[in-house]
């Protein structure tokens, strides 16, 4: 029977913030992050007796855009049909119309997101990066072939998560995804600056562009440094970018073998390799899972 109001389990100090309305799920008050979109706290869900992420989005907020709201919706339509080992599991969704929020409960990695875990842990092998590159080519490539296809559009390291125990990484956030159908060719411009490909910003672009995203959060990983971070504004990246100047984190990448790799990565769309031809590349040879 559902729930009516928010309660503690027996013994349970705390109570929950809120629970769904089918009395499943209860939100903690712990913040596990938040973004322009929504905010993510942690949860429990009553049934399994685990841990889950309540990612909640106040509409009021958006009362004036709908296209920001229409993007909410369709990242939760998106998770829903998705199921793949490296991309976050949607496992409910609602709308609260008491609360005017819309609310989905989607698995949680342990560790946080993929550059805040880096930046804890300085000591990492180029063996461990690859095991994570291939995870996140692995996701991607699920999504590219996808019917129909699908692009992320928004790949970065703060959007990529990880549970560090057992060093599986998983792709998140689809509020930019776009569903592009037999043409694999989608138009607007969305994204990170830092990390979006240069044909992005003349819209008219395939799934090719999250293979430079990818080869910039491969970037990331080696250097704990956001490409283009020598640059302070936008428009300072956006020009380097459409010029075809790499960022100067690449200039510090000692390893020639990781080097050509991210510029095979970063290279022009047509000479990209995609998620697939990358993933059997020798790139990965001593990477078994």
């Amino acid at each position: 029977m559902p729930c009516q109001t928010a309660h503690a389990s027996v013994g349970d100090k705390e109570p929950f913030e809120e629970v769904d309305p089918t009395g499943r799920y209860g939100r903690y008050d712990d913040l596990l992050g938040a973004g322009a979109v929504k905010k993510v706290y942690r949860a429990f869900d009553q049934e399994e007796g685990i841990e889950v992420a309540w990612n909640q989005v106040k509409l009021r907020n958006f009362c004036d855009d709908m296209p920001a709201i229409d993007r909410l919706f369709s990242e939760v339509k998106l998770l829903s049909k998705l199921s793949s080992k490296n991309i976050i599991r949607l496992y409910h969704v609602w709308r609260d119309v008491g609360r005017n929020t819309l609310n989905f409960i989607t698995e949680i990695c342990t560790s946080g997101n993929l550059r805040e875990y880096r930046k804890k842990h300085r000591q990492v092998s180029i063996k461990a990066v690859k095991k994570w590159s291939k995870q996140l080519l692995t996701g991607l490539d699920y999504l590219h072939t996808h019917e129909p296809c699908i692009i992320h559009r928004d790949l970065n390291c703060s959007n990529v998560f990880i549970n560090g125990n057992v060093g599986e990484v998983k792709i998140g956030d689809f509020g930019l995804a776009a569903i592009t159908g037999k043409s694999h060719v989608a138009h607007s411009i969305l994204g990170t600056p830092e990390y979006m490909a240069p044909e992005l910003y003349e819209e008219d672009y395939t799934e090719m562009v999250d293979i430079y995203s990818f080869g910039m959060c491969l970037l990331e990983m080696v250097t704990m440094e956001i490409p283009y971070s020598e640059c302070d504004s936008i428009g300072k990246i956006y020009k380097k970018v459409t010029s075809g100047i790499k960022p100067m984190s690449l200039n510090s990448v000692e390893d020639v073998e990781v080097k050509a790799f991210i510029e095979k990565c970063i290279a022009k769309p047509r000479a990209r390799p995609s998620a697939s031809e990358l993933l059997k590349d020798p790139f990965f040879t001593d990477v078994l899972n």
